[in-house]
């Protein structure tokens, strides 16, 4: 014997009372399967706990703008505005330069910021920024890591665990609560790039 399986046309038919003949009862609705109450307002299973609309990507620029800027060599630029406004750039290119991004992204956005330009054509860029924590401190090293745990308190030097403190870092730190991670990055002299967490 051969199974064949109902043609969905007629399934659907069937179901909808749609073949009945006029005036006759529809068919009985199926009994719910078993299984725990749910409110009519919570989600069902095909949704995660944040529901219909998720969670949204966190921004990853705080300012994007045109900008003119000629002279310049490379194709994308990246470079930091310090809080009394000097500029840090990690290509090859003058400072000087840069000005025309700097102006562009100062319209929505004060230093101190990180940015990138890429070069759209000819001497048109697009430049964007997000903002960053700077602090002025005085202390060895180009990377730093202050860690606060239950254990106490570590210091990593450039990748290499070290003696000492550096309170600058600590206070920022404490900004979080009892437990923190401190991460710096030299950007110039005594100005270092600071991000800080709580653990």
């Amino acid at each position: 014997m051969i199974f064949r399986r109902e043609p969905i046309h007629k399934r659907l038919a069937r179901e909808g009372n749609l073949g009945a003949e006029p005036g006759a009862a529809p068919d009985p609705a199926p009994e719910p399967e078993p299984g725990p109450a749910r409110s009519p307002l919570e989600p069902g299973p095909r949704f995660g706990p944040t529901g219909v609309d998720g969670i949204p990507r966190p921004r990853r620029w705080d300012s994007v703008a045109p900008a003119v800027a000629p002279g310049l060599v490379g194709n994308e630029v990246h470079f930091v505005a310090l809080p009394n406004g000097d500029l840090v750039v990690d290509e090859d290119e003058s400072a000087n330069t840069l000005a025309p991004f700097a102006e562009a992204i100062e319209q929505t956005l004060q230093p101190p910021y990180r940015a990138e330009a890429v070069r759209r054509d000819g001497e048109s860029w697009g430049v964007a920024a997000r903002r960053i924590e700077v602090a002025k401190f005085e202390a060895p090293g180009d990377e730093l890591e202050v860690i606060a745990n239950d254990d106490g308190r570590t210091l990593v030097v450039d990748g290499e665990r070290a003696f000492g403190a550096v309170p600058e870092l600590e206070r920022i730190g404490e900004r979080q609560g009892i437990t923190y991670v401190v991460r710096a990055r030299r950007l110039e002299d005594a100005f270092w790039e600071v991000e800080a967490h709580p653990l």
